[in-house]
């Protein structure tokens, strides 16, 4: 794999494996139009090269994306539309260098890689931290990721059992008003959870590890009482606990565990006038040796572009709104 350029000229990037180059071109050369439309400069493919033509600080992301991507492949990994998307935010960053030693995570089912800088950090961080703080818009990653490290951790025999919980809060924590048993109670509350297990594992092993107690899915009210070894531990939506619910929380780490918390302040679903736990755990334990706070922002929102914009567009209401003259 080489890149040449001469002066106006468009940067060409040969590739030596055109088995592989199909690939990077992806169906109808999609990968290469994805490139055109994000970095806004043209890419030519013929035989085994890319030509690039555009601004030569463009030309240069482009040709690291393209480095990149082909790099993944050649260690065996597949490359979606997803993963072009994540190669241009870090090659945007100046993070490529460094790619060979890629930070992964592995599961059953799949090898997850950061799709952006912040992501990058935050994967490190929930492998060198017995206690992250995932914190940020949705769509950033934020609880998949840390499922998936504790599916990893896992299978590698580092813990052995995974603890996933959400507070309950849109059923004021009071289970017993809704129908059903205590899982059916429960389930619509802690949905995405299962839904990011069954990415990383088979179904059957979902279900097996569910029955055997290697996995357990549980409302935040259910922790009250516990110290939980030798375990990975999840808790999602914090921002919707309250700060007593988040001490108790906090303090349930035991021997050989870890914990992961996600929250996004910006969806608070407490009652007017409350107090979120996870706030007020940020502005307590900053600083704190052991801990780390990755925070995320709509640069990171790796779900479908539409997000990312209407995040922004939220975001840019609220500071309308803050810097609005208060009439006394």
């Amino acid at each position: 794999m080489t890149g040449t350029l001469a002066s106006g000229q468009p940067l060409v990037v040969e590739f030596d494996d055109n088995k592989l180059f199909l690939q990077l071109c992806g169906d109808h050369d999609r990968h290469l139009a994805l490139i055109e439309k994000r970095l806004k400069v043209s890419l030519s493919a013929r035989g085994n090269c890319v030509a690039i033509s555009g601004p030569s600080d463009i030309q240069k992301i482009a040709a690291d994306v393209l480095k990149d991507l082909y790099g993944r492949l050649r260690r065996g990994h597949e490359v979606r539309s997803g993963d072009v998307d994540g190669a241009i935010r870090i090659a945007e960053a100046g993070m490529t260098e460094g790619a060979d030693i890629e930070i992964k995570i592995r599961t059953s089912k799949r090898v997850l890689v950061p799709r952006s800088l912040n992501q990058r950090h935050y994967i490190q961080a929930l492998y060198d931290n017995e206690l992250v703080f995932g914190l940020g818009p949705a769509g950033t990653g934020k609880t998949y990721l840390a499922a998936a490290v504790a599916v990893s951790m896992l299978l590698e025999g580092r813990v052995e059992r995974i603890i996933l919980s959400r507070p309950a809060v849109e059923a004021g924590e009071r289970l017993g008003f809704l129908p059903g048993d205590m899982r059916e109670k429960v389930d619509p509350y802690l949905r995405p959870l299962y839904d990011a297990l069954h990415d990383m594992l088979p179904g059957e092993q979902v279900k097996k590890r569910l029955e055997t107690g290697d996995i357990e899915i549980a409302p935040l009210a259910f922790m009250r009482g516990r110290t939980l070894s030798n375990s990975y531990v999840i808790l999602d939506e914090a921002q919707n606990t309250t700060p007593v619910q988040m001490k108790m929380f906090l303090t349930r780490l035991g021997e050989n565990s870890r914990m992961a918390i996600t929250g996004d302040g910006s969806q608070v679903d407490l009652p007017m006038g409350a107090r979120s736990g996870l706030s007020d755990a940020i502005e307590i334990l900053s600083g704190t040796e052991g801990i780390a706070m990755i925070y995320f922002t709509d640069v990171d929102v790796v779900r479908h572009p539409l997000v990312t914009r209407i995040v922004r567009a939220y975001d840019a209401r609220e500071r309308s709104f803050l810097d609005k003259p208060r009439r006394r």
